[in-house]
């Protein structure tokens, strides 16, 4: 239990927090609508299901002021600039932003059921209330009256045709229209988010997910219609609940103190809720905007083996930190789809560069525009650069950099500006010595980063800092014939595969062992675990992080940080 904390106190406070308003909100509501005197007759026709569907509601509106928040990634990235001076379990929040974004959607989702199924109940149960004699019941009474001056209480009105079901009221009043018109678009958001989808149909999900425009569209006006009513205060006085309803037949009778009840409908109040993050991201949006529309110079386009594009760019004030990641946009593909890569250039070059994988639609047609080979080079469009957790990795004195196949990306523009911090003998550094892993399925992905790793290589032992650069890659496919040539130049001083002095490794990391070993070498260091990867790796080395974090502060420490785009 304490080594879990040292990770994930401050994650524990946030979600506790969240949960607690959440539950403040729904018991508050339910309650008022449960026990409210102003509604005691609206129960006498809904029952239950009317608390039911409020307090859903109020917490529908308290998740869906939240949900834009975690992507709007410039106010995140000025967060984590402003927070430089925080402690580091309180800036690894913002990056956990979007597994924040996934529960919050998946809580609205949760909570749209609730009160969707609520209020089909209370489509019934007014259908049948109108459907009852007044002369002869309560609820047909309460159905009748307030038709003609606007005061009604059943949005089914008794003087309406039998005929009419609850179907056709759904389907023509303001609230039953943008519900259908949400629900629809938080399911087709909400399916098409799953992880297949993202990895394989990228432009499904990308294209889908921009139907949160009708869903906060339909949001702002969905509770325009005023279906839901109380009783008005003036008539709370002339028709007490308690002594009136017994005697409704008769109601406005000249020796009746009973008047007939009027009731009225609440303002609506979603806009109050969401009004505020939906114009913060569309300034967020407008910033992206114009900032993409700023002139992108490709100096520099190579395609390295695996199908991998290096497109190395020049753009006017353009000024990034390591391990931050853009937005890129290929009009000639898709005027529409942006799709994130991370910087593989370091903060000291001239130049900002990334290295494109071919895994899908749009990365395929990008990096055959390049091989093509015609007279221009595509014309694309950058927006960024964004922060992510790798900007914290010379803020710890030891750090493990663990990257999974093109998941190197982010390590390679901080293996690059160590390499210039070394050139430049910045006295600043904080950080003593960096483990570095990479697992790679196959021997051409690594070719591109071979003289990187060669280069550091040189720098760390002509400096007398050979030990500050400790790496490890790991090939997780292989056939006889390249394991055959690795066992006969098993013996020359440089690895058959890579042309580095470190040896490949066969196989995947033993993570108790590695984890182990950094424990042990650096007894009384804080180590900052950064991850580039699958999320079944994430799982394994979070449980590593705790596993092997001294409950003591003043011994080793584990922080695990992931990339999340």
């Amino acid at each position: 239990m304490g080594n879990w904390l040292v990770n994930h106190w401050f994650s524990a406070v946030v979600l506790a927090a969240w949960l607690g308003v959440n539950i403040f909100l729904f018991v508050y509501f339910f309650r008022l609508y449960q026990e409210g005197e102003q509604y005691a007759y609206t129960r006498e026709m809904l029952g239950s299901a009317l608390a039911w569907a409020r307090a859903s509601a109020a917490c529908l509106n308290f998740n869906c002021l939240l949900i834009l928040l975690p992507v709007c990634r410039n106010l995140l990235s000025f967060l984590r600039g402003t927070c430089s001076c925080c402690r580091r379990t309180m800036r690894k929040q913002l990056d956990s932003n979007l597994t924040f974004h996934k529960l919050l959607g998946y809580t609205i989702a949760l909570l749209t059921a609730v009160h969707t199924i609520a209020h089909l109940f209370n489509l019934e149960r007014y259908n049948n209330s109108r459907l009852q004699k007044e002369d002869e019941s309560l609820l047909g009474k309460l159905s009748s009256i307030g038709i003609e001056d606007d005061s009604w209480l059943n949005p089914i009105h008794s003087n309406l045709d039998t005929s009419v079901s609850p179907t056709y009221v759904a389907f023509t009043t303001i609230a039953g229209i943008t519900g259908v018109v949400i629900t629809l678009a938080l399911i087709l958001m909400i399916t098409s988010s799953t992880e297949f989808i993202r990895r394989c149909y990228f432009e499904v999900f990308w294209y889908t997910h921009h139907l949160f425009i009708i869903f906060f569209a339909g949001l702002l006006i969905h509770g325009a219609g005023r279906i839901v009513r109380g009783q008005t205060g003036d008539s709370m006085r002339s028709n007490d609940y308690h002594k009136c309803k017994d005697s409704f037949k008769s109601w406005d009778d000249d020796d009746s103190d009973c008047k007939e009840p009027e009731f009225a409908g609440n303002p609506p109040a979603t806009w109050k809720w969401i009004l505020a993050p939906i114009i913060l991201y569309i300034f967020e949006r407008l910033i992206r905007f114009f900032r993409s529309q700023q002139r992108v110079v490709i100096t520099k386009a190579v395609i390295h083996p695996s199908k991998v594009l290096e497109m190395q760019m020049q753009k006017k004030g353009f000024s990034m930190e390591v391990g931050q990641y853009v937005f890129i946009n290929c009009p000639s593909i898709s005027r529409l789809e942006w799709h994130p890569f991370t910087l593989t250039s370091a903060p000291e070059e001239d130049f900002f560069s990334v290295h494109i994988r071919s895994s899908g639609d749009w990365t395929e047609k990008l990096i055959d525009a390049f091989q093509q080979q015609k007279p221009n080079t595509p014309k694309i469009a950058v927006d960024g650069p964004f922060g992510t957790a790798s900007e914290d990795v010379f803020q710890y004195e030891v750090s493990m950099l663990v990257g999974a196949g093109i998941g190197v990306t982010p390590f390679a523009s901080i293996l690059k500006s160590l390499w210039y911090k070394f050139q430049h003998a910045d006295q600043s550094l904080k950080t003593k010595k960096i483990y570095f892993y990479w697992i790679c399925r196959e021997t051409g992905a690594f070719a591109w980063f071979a003289d990187l790793l060669a280069s550091l290589e040189q720098e760390m032992s002509s400096s007398g800092k050979a030990t500050f650069l400790n790496y490890r890659l790991f090939l997780t496919s292989w056939d006889s014939n390249i394991a055959g040539h690795a066992v006969i130049n098993f013996d020359n001083a440089m690895d058959a595969v890579t042309g580095l002095k470190q040896k490949t490794c066969y196989g995947r990391p033993i993570w108790n062992n590695e984890f182990s070993k950094v424990a042990e070498e650096n007894p009384r260091s804080v180590v900052g675990v950064f991850l580039c990867g699958p999320q079944a790796l994430a799982e394994t080395l979070q449980k590593c992080c705790q596993q092997y974090s001294s409950i003591d502060p003043r011994k080793v420490q584990f922080y695990f940080n992931k990339e999340n785009f």
